[in-house]
């Protein structure tokens, strides 16, 4: 066949796509970026930007009515959902603003807006036009999955898609699924004014997380008024009547025990399944196995010249996944850098108040696969900054190998998030919990907290023989 139009077509333009597409183009690549609906993709529109501005408002009404615990006179916000969603609505526009059409346009990106398909293993179709590239990367996303509820098909139900188009008020919230997304959206409701239940056939929320770090967060929602059904199924949902609730939820637990709920919003929020459905993928010679593309530890699926990145790679269902995986896929198809594959330590946190932030293996982790680790944990109520703001709760977890090398971190506090960072260094890089005691941080910051974890190494090493060692080499005279 002719020589391919493009050397990359990309498929789908979220934040994965647009990382090929721009840095594509900025090295003298022709590409082609084909999307069906607005450029930014999930995160932007349903996801990260509007779930953390609408976290900030509820923490910022969180304060006012909470004022006087800094000696100063609290205040009833009174929010107004539909003036919240407005001001999420005007973030997200104002953070979509660079993302259009004509910046990648003016990159040289060729951008096609339509709807397409694998015609063959060489080419894919969008509206009559067909593509030809040497490379295709299919960046398409995921969706909120919807679980097969007796009854949810008859229902108005939300999920983190629609769930901020609301501009009228939610006076009690169901919530199914207390994962991150649903766990985040519970406390942000309650916050807003609106009764909150959380139900999960789990017996914990966030059961990725060692028990103890998710329930610093979990007791915390508690404390102000989130209510909780765990360990228990939905049996189906139907509408009610005004008064009563217009949801109405059956509970089964697992000794038989049938409770009912009724609300006046429903949110599902149970996980997330890939957009692949309708691109052609047996014509274009890629393997799907249980709803999934096929693909390796170098993001190559079945046809070698057809790479996925982001969430339709499987594995976590992150922007910052999606972002490192594009540029991978650039060394690997510009560069030529076969042997280019993702990092395995991969950091994220949950946005609650107090933030749940994790890299690499936990303490259940460790203990699951039988791998001989150290675990070291510090407070953050003795650390200074946090008691002087206000913020003591959590902690930081740090797990080892018995030498010392970092496996993993759990940070469970205010600006978990922002800490971990160091901790996903030093596991990328093979360190020691000695290298962050040996480095220098700021007094009074909350990244002493890392610090003052790794040195409980340290603390371990000073046993009773030892220091009667260090004693008598160096003629120490302390009892």
């Amino acid at each position: 066949m002719a020589s391919p139009e493009f050397d990359i077509a990309v498929i789908g333009a979220g934040a994965g796509g647009l990382v090929v597409a721009s840095g594509g183009a900025r090295v003298g690549a022709k590409i082609a970026l084909i999307e069906k609906h607005k450029l930014g993709g999930d995160c932007l529109w349903h996801g990260c930007v509007p779930s953390k501005t609408l976290l900030k408002c509820a923490r910022v009404a969180h304060t006012m009515r909470h004022a006087d615990h800094w000696a100063l006179a609290p205040v009833d916000p009174r929010p107004d959902l539909a003036h919240v969603m407005e001001h999420v609505e005007r973030v997200v526009d104002s953070v979509a603003a660079p993302e259009t059409a004509e910046r990648f346009r003016a990159m040289g990106v060729d951008v096609i807006h339509g709807d397409g398909h694998f015609t063959s293993p060489e080419t894919f179709d969008v509206d009559g036009r067909t593509i030809t590239a040497r490379h295709f990367v299919i960046a398409t996303g995921s969706r909120p999955a919807v679980p097969p509820i007796a009854g949810l098909a008859y229902v108005p139900y939300l999920t983190h898609e629609t769930v901020f188009a609301l501009r009228e008020a939610v006076a009690h919230l169901v919530i199914v699924g207390a994962g991150p997304v649903g766990t985040e959206m519970a406390q942000a409701f309650r916050r807003l004014g609106s009764a909150v239940t959380v139900v999960d056939m789990a017996n914990r929320i966030l059961p990725r997380e060692d028990p103890d770090v998710a329930g610093v967060v979990q007791r915390q929602l508690e404390s102000e008024g989130v209510r909780y059904w765990l360990g228990i199924s939905v049996g189906g949902v139907k509408q009610g009547d005004l008064r009563a609730g217009r949801i109405r939820m059956t509970l089964r637990a697992s000794n038989g025990a049938v409770e009912q709920v009724a609300a006046s919003h429903l949110m599902i929020a149970a996980g997330r399944v890939p957009n692949i459905e309708g691109l052609g993928l047996e014509a274009a010679g890629v393997q799907v196995e249980n709803g999934r593309i096929v693909c390796d530890e170098t993001l190559h699926t079945t046809n070698p010249a057809i790479h996925v990145i982001g969430d339709v790679a499987g594995g976590h269902p992150f922007t910052h996944v999606a972002e490192h995986h594009a540029g991978i896929i650039l060394r690997q198809t510009l560069f030529r850098v076969r042997w280019a594959k993702p990092s395995t330590v991969v950091p994220w946190c949950t946005y609650t108040d107090p933030e749940l932030a994790r890299v690499g293996l936990s303490e259940t982790d460790a203990r699951t696969h039988g791998i001989e680790h150290r675990v070291y944990t510090y407070p953050f109520a003795d650390i200074h900054r946090a008691r002087i703001e206000g913020e003591p709760e959590g902690f930081a977890k740090l797990v080892t190998d018995p030498r010392g090398h970092l496996l993993g971190a759990s940070i469970v506090g205010a600006h978990a998030g922002e800490l971990i960072a160091e901790c996903v260094l030093a596991a990328a890089h093979g360190m020691k919990a000695e290298d962050i005691v040996g480095t220098i941080h700021p007094y009074p910051t909350r990244s002493q907290i890392t610090r003052r974890a790794a040195n409980q190494r340290r603390r371990e090493s000073l046993t009773a023989s030892s220091r009667a060692r260090i004693q008598r080499l160096f003629g120490l005279r302390g009892a």
